[in-house]
């Protein structure tokens, strides 16, 4: 009888702490509405304690969870991090606390500087306050991969006895490999076994040795109940564990792992293309399952072999991940029931009417100057959609023009900032330059640029660019996205979409040092 693996998504915690890949809380409730249609299931929404956005996030994707997905946020094992977390996801209908602490010498001795007694102790303390407040408990051994598996077994069983519901054992430096990961797994489950059969066994994993799919598998065959996991492998440093790479290697080698998870695969492709659009970062084409080459095949050999039997070359089908016959070509004449079929198979078919006639029209405008509309096309529209419920605090474009050549590149802009119009010009060493220097140059804002990206995102002669920028504000990083037919009109979207995000980061600094205003 085949065991079934439950499956967290970290993606809007661990995976959001990658730079550059942070989310607005509109697009977090967008991202965890996803994760829902995914049937993820459980989902960690954030660090409520770190920030009072992350907290209203957090509170906002916890009332969208409803029975299907369990839903919990990270805390550090101090009180007021533990409070943050309960008052944030107190009003789902599954929600659990989790905790980590870590058990490594490195950690006991360099980053706590206490006692590992005192640190074992902080970690009994912080589950039995956390118990008063809920039922279910997970407490994360961080750093475990690293620890000396005495001391660390002892730290189990103490916050076990102290009513832990959940052991999650993380390889957070991605240092281990998979047969000294599942040597390890393996002894935990013995002993977790003879201590407590009803506690849950977890893994967490990271991808610095390119291992973590690799341990989290390993871990899953000695005995390990739930893995956490990030859609593309996003997260900090070489990623986490691929969501998407573990839910098909189980499905693929069935046999082998005797294992099933309850992810429905063929949102995983939807899921993965959601999060680049909010995000910016791209997936590498070869990347396993969700990569653009996942499913291509160039060698004449390889070509000959599947125009005969696809298995030849095939473990699995694109159709199981959604990757296959997802290509719509729509146009203008295309009429609103192909456009609501269209978006309903990208997964947005429960938007509403009011929504949907907006996006129709948008859909049209974007027709008639591009002609043919593909997938990527869609998933441009609906993102912009969700990107204005723009508060009048922020700026928005009111038009621009730009003259470019190899004497005086200048550009002219117009912004909007609540009922004020900002109007100026500037030259610079080339067109995005010169559009760039009068944009900092109306906002006021001493921001310098980190990154800048251009991209194409569909087809045809009028494809839309997407473009990708980092901006640096005394020490942080910002990050801006946008995506226009026009590229020079999507640069100067990205890059006050990144001012937009410092200010919304920084409300009540006053950023501006000079500034021009028109009537």
């Amino acid at each position: 009888m085949n065991r079934n693996i439950i499956v967290l998504d970290t993606t809007l915690r661990d995976g959001e702490q990658v730079p550059g890949a942070r989310m607005n809380l509109e697009q977090k409730i967008e991202f965890a509405h996803q994760l829902k249609r995914l049937q993820v299931d459980m989902i960690e929404a954030g660090f409520p304690a770190s920030s009072r956005g992350d907290f209203e996030a957090v509170q906002r994707i916890a009332a969208i969870t409803g029975q299907s997905m369990a839903v919990t946020a990270l805390a550090r094992a101090v009180s007021s991090d533990i409070d943050a977390v309960y008052q944030s996801i107190k009003a789902a209908e599954h929600p659990f606390i989790h905790i980590v602490l870590g058990t490594s010498n490195v950690h006991v001795t360099s980053k706590f500087q206490r006692s590992h007694e005192a640190v074992r102790q902080m970690g009994v303390d912080a589950v039995k306050y956390a118990r008063t407040l809920l039922p279910e408990v997970q407490y994360s051994t961080e750093d475990a991969s690293r620890s000396d598996f005495e001391y660390l077994w002892q730290t189990i069983e103490a916050v076990v006895r102290a009513g832990a519901t959940i052991i999650n054992i993380p390889d957070t430096v991605g240092y281990a490999e998979p047969d000294e990961f599942g040597h390890l797994i393996h002894r935990i489950h013995d002993r977790l076994q003879n201590l407590n059969d009803r506690v849950m066994l977890s893994v967490h994993c990271h991808n610095d040795l390119g291992m973590a799919t690799a341990n989290t598998l390993s871990a899953i065959r000695n005995g390990a109940q739930k893995v956490e996991c990030t859609i593309n492998g996003l997260g900090e440093r070489a990623g986490n564990t691929s969501l998407e790479e573990v839910v098909m290697a189980l499905k693929v080698k069935e046999d082998l792992y005797r294992c099933t998870t309850g992810i429905r695969t063929e949102e995983l492709m939807n899921t993965s293309r959601l999060l680049t659009h909010l995000t910016g970062l791209d997936v590498q084409v070869n990347k396993a399952i969700t990569g653009e080459n996942a499913f291509a095949h160039s060698s004449g050999i390889h070509q000959d072999g599947l125009l005969k039997d696809k298995n030849v070359y095939e473990i699995m089908s694109p159709e199981q991940v959604g990757a296959g016959a997802m290509e719509l070509i729509l146009t203008a004449r295309s009429g609103r029931h192909a456009f609501r079929n269209a978006i309903g198979k990208l997964g947005y078919g429960d938007r509403q009417p009011e929504e949907v006639e907006a996006l129709f029209a948008a859909f049209l405008e974007l027709a008639d100057r591009k002609k043919e509309i593909y997938d990527h096309d869609l998933l441009f529209l609906l993102s912009e959609s969700s990107n204005r419920n723009e508060s009048d605090k922020l700026y928005s474009l009111d038009s621009f023009q730009v003259i470019t050549g190899d004497l005086h590149p200048t550009a002219t802009v117009q912004l909007r900032k609540g009922e004020s119009v900002y109007t100026g010009s500037s030259t610079g060493d080339g067109p995005i330059d010169a559009l760039y220097s009068v944009v900092r140059q109306l906002t006021g804002i001493d921001i310098s640029l980190r990154h800048y990206k251009i991209n194409s995102i569909s087809r045809g002669q009028e494809a839309i660019g997407r473009v990708s920028v980092q901006i640096d504000y005394e020490g942080q990083t910002y990050s801006g996205r946008a995506m226009d037919t026009d590229i020079i009109r999507a640069s100067a979207l990205a890059l006050i979409n990144g001012i937009n995000t410092l200010l919304l980061d920084t409300p009540h600094r006053d950023h501006r040092q000079t500034l021009v205003q028109t009537p």
